[in-house]
């Protein structure tokens, strides 16, 4: 890519997961949206990985991505534990108030609660970034978008000019989204940041910063919605640790072998 300098990645459970930092990835993109670079973010937490290792679209949407970004802590975890010095995560409501405020670039929101939310979304950016190019946004509809909708929502965004496109629909939807889309848009970088959208139209309330230094993120949010994401976390956190175990032990096995 012009311009544009990748950081190393590791595999954990089947996907390549970015060692960066929030500087870095800001320059990235920076890059990407001087040169006319076209790709597309993941912000990876443990149900983005376990829904990629279900679903197939989900895991040809990770793997396609320009990088996918260690979004959770037990990702940072799992790239420590296999050796590699990363200092923190790359959290995407942080990264999102980050490039709103660095980045020279038209931003599009794409994704919210409803119309409601999303408009909140962009008068709470507004207040924090009274420079920021809001470029439009749109909220789709909580299911398969037709390919009329499809065809409308690339216009939309085309005829924006926007440079960067924030995608807030949730994991899988906006890795399928943005895979799917991502040659039809010609905006340069979209960015998938699943709750960013409802922190900061303040229709949720982050965790305390204890919290997410210590990966409890997870608990703070089922406590709120344990209905909806209760059987999510007590599928998905069990599952991850236990693959993860296994596949440490199988690198643990051929580091002993040579």
């Amino acid at each position: 890519m012009t311009g544009a300098r990748l950081p190393p990645t590791r595999e954990v459970l089947g996907f390549e997961i970015a060692v960066t930092t929030y500087e870095d990835q800001l320059t990235l993109i920076d890059a990407m949206v001087a040169g006319g670079d076209k790709g597309y973010f993941c912000h990876a937490a443990v149900n983005t990985v376990m829904n990629a290792r279900r679903m197939p679209r989900a895991a040809a949407a990770v793997r396609g991505a320009t990088l996918t970004l260690p979004d959770g802590m037990p990702l940072v975890w799992a790239l420590r534990a296999l050796g590699e010095r990363i200092e923190d995560r790359i959290y995407g409501p942080d990264m999102m108030l980050l490039a709103c405020e660095h980045a020279r670039a038209r931003h599009f929101l794409y994704g919210g609660r409803d119309e409601d939310a999303a408009r909140r979304l962009a008068e709470s950016l507004r207040r924090r970034f009274p420079e920021i190019e809001l470029a439009g946004r749109w909220t789709p509809p909580f299911r398969t978008l037709t390919a009329a909708e499809e065809r409308d929502v690339a216009e939309r965004i085309d005829d924006s000019g926007a440079d960067i496109v924030w995608v807030g629909t949730g994991s899988p939807r906006q890795e399928i989204w943005m895979r799917t889309m991502r040659d039809r848009i010609e905006a340069p970088v979209l960015i998938g940041v699943g709750a960013a959208f409802d922190i900061h139209s303040g229709m949720t309330r982050q965790a305390p910063a204890w919290m997410q230094r210590h990966g409890l993120e997870w608990l703070h949010r089922l406590s709120r919605e344990p209905h909806r994401l209760g059987p999510r976390y007590l599928r998905d956190n069990p599952a991850f640790a236990a693959a993860f175990a296994r596949q440490r032990l199988r690198e643990r096995r051929r580091g002993a072998s040579r």
